[in-house]
């Protein structure tokens, strides 16, 4: 990275940090940082935080923000997109019978106004992650919400099934830009300790209220009013993100220029088209009249296979500054929390999915008895979410990570030994207490450890990655999970979605194999950035290189 002319000039450990001695037009940095992002070959400029240091910086609030109000403004914004995002995905499903009903849409197609907008979330998450890096994090979360709004009216006015899916697929480019623009802000403004961890758990909080939202306007407005209103809805919740995030989140646009990252487009067509080519295989694949041997089905796999096949040589051997840097899966454990995460996340789609269907189609619960039914899973979710910000820096991580891991195993297997006429109260509520934990333990801590091992310019490709992880995994793994209960319809759907719910402990437990076999997580404690471990490294060698 080159030098930064106008830098904060630093100061002895002794002064307050807050007493700081600035140039007269410098671009202010976004996180409250000892150590300069930029490299330099004049190390006297640096020193090594104390411990006391660090244990304060982890803990007080960041000096972009000018108050407490500040602050509280930009979580709620950020954490708005998580909201945003699940009532979106989640609460379609329960409209799917009364959109195909009003637009007589034939039963091939009824799944790809629901499908459309995660497909194309999942595919676009990537360059919009490298966008956030060249151009800052707030700019595309703004636009990201923005755009989300329109589209989401559009589609609330929509006339036939063609313009719905269009305003879907379109409007699946709001939570692409947003999402890892929010993972990238919070990353870039919270440096490691109890007070990131607990932003961080908010945010993983949000995942199940806007799940809960989401299918709450969706039987209210699928019982009460049309589906039109759960569009409406949504836009306004959209628009009040919009203004809550104009008006609080600090500008990172001069920072972010300073490191002049470029944008991968080879890498970036070949890896969005072999995407959009595989997963639309996987998930359409169950529903074509021949399925596999299909000549569309066929000929979209081995196309996009082959553009990701591209995408690989491309990254690894051609791209100057490409999409996925091939230094980020050195980082220690990175691969095998990646891997864990992608079929636990997979395991979530299915489990949202298919207990939704389980409890409508087997147990015969109306759209707001499924309210009901699973707000175990959002107040469960709001609680562990949020006591887990207090006791990150605490307990081991490796220990929660397990713990999580075996919950998410016991979720689904309620569901698949579940006999016939069984209670809620027996099998229903402790799978949905099961899946919060499972799920909300292992995405915050993930998350955190995800941001906390990339430094700064790399935080937008954090974000990505967490998101595409998450989405392009669900995606994946739906696709399979349609297949297995198209394979088994013929049994009578208890079986079927039952055959669904062993599919998705299969995936649990690799994941589970994986975390006790290779991932060991230490305490989320204050600690210096992935920016001033790095300083400090490069100090280290031109010191053994001077001696």
């Amino acid at each position: 990275m080159e030098k930064s002319v106008q830098q904060d000039v630093p100061l002895p450990p002794t002064i307050p940090s807050s007493v700081v001695v600035r140039s007269q037009s410098p671009p202010a940095s976004i996180h409250h940082s000892i150590v300069s992002d930029y490299s330099t070959s004049d190390h006297s400029r640096y020193y090594t935080p104390s411990k006391k240091e660090i244990e304060r910086l982890g803990r007080v609030r960041p000096e972009c923000f000018k108050s407490a109000w500040s602050e509280i403004g930009f979580v709620l914004s950020i954490c708005m997109s998580q909201i945003l995002t699940e009532y979106f995905v989640s609460g379609f499903n329960l409209l799917v019978p009364s959109v195909v009903d009003a637009f007589d849409i034939p039963a091939t197609s009824a799944t790809w106004p629901a499908s459309a907008f995660s497909l194309v979330i999942s595919c676009f998450l990537l360059p919009f992650g490298r966008l956030s890096d060249m151009y800052g994090g707030k700019i595309m979360f703004v636009l990201g919400v923005g755009w989300l709004v329109v589209w989401s009216v559009v589609a609330g006015v929509a006339k036939n099934e063609l313009m719905l899916d269009l305003a879907r697929a379109l409007a699946g480019l709001g939570p692409a830009a947003f999402l890892p623009s929010s993972v990238m802000l919070m990353g870039c403004v919270y440096r490691p300790g109890p007070r990131k961890n607990l932003v961080f758990s908010f945010y993983g909080a949000c995942a199940p209220l806007g799940f809960f939202f989401g299918i709450f306007f969706a039987g209210v407005s699928a019982q009460y009013s049309s589906w039109r209103s759960y569009f409406f809805i949504g836009a306004i919740f959209a628009a009040i993100s919009f203004v809550l995030a104009w008006v609080s989140v600090p500008s990172d646009r001069d920072e972010r220029s300073a490191f002049k990252i470029k944008m991968d487009w080879p890498g970036t067509i070949l890896i969005v088209s072999g995407l959009i080519l595989v997963v639309y295989a996987i998930t359409d694949s169950s529903r074509a009249p021949q399925g596999w041997r299909s000549p569309n089905i066929l000929v979209t796999f081995v196309a996009g296979v082959c553009m990701l096949l591209g995408a690989v040589y491309v990254e690894g051997w051609v791209a100057e500054q490409p999409l996925l840097p091939s230094h980020i899966w050195r980082v220690t454990m990175f691969p095998a929390v990646v891997a864990a995460m992608f079929m636990q996340y997979g395991g979530l789609g299915i489990f949202l999915l298919y207990s939704t269907f389980y409890v409508d189609g087997v147990m015969g619960a109306g759209p707001l008895q499924i309210v009901a039914w699973f707000t175990p899973l959002f107040v469960g979710g709001m609680i562990i979410a949020t006591v887990g910000g207090f006791v990150l820096h605490i307990i081991s991580g490796t220990i929660l990570m397990i713990t999580a891991g075996v919950a998410w195993v016991i979720a689904p297997l309620l569901f698949a030994i579940m006999p016939e006429g069984a209670s809620y109260w027996a099998f229903v509520f402790p799978a949905m207490i099961m899946a919060t934990i499972g799920i909300d333990i292992s995405f915050n801590i993930t998350n955190i450890f995800i941001t906390t091992g990339l430094p700064k310019r790399h935080q937008g490709l954090a974000g990505a990655i967490i998101n595409s992880n998450m989405h392009l995994s669900i995606a994946f793994f739906l696709g399979f999970a349609e297949i297995i209960s198209a394979k088994t319809h013929g049994q009578g759907i208890r079986i079927s979605y039952k055959a669904v719910f062993w599919f998705e402990i299969a995936l649990a437990l690799v994941a589970l194999v994986i975390m006790v076999i290779w991932v060991r997580v230490s305490k989320a404690k204050c600690d210096l950035t992935a920016d001033e471990k790095e300083r400090e490294r490069e100090m280290s060698r031109s010191r053994g290189s001077e001696d």
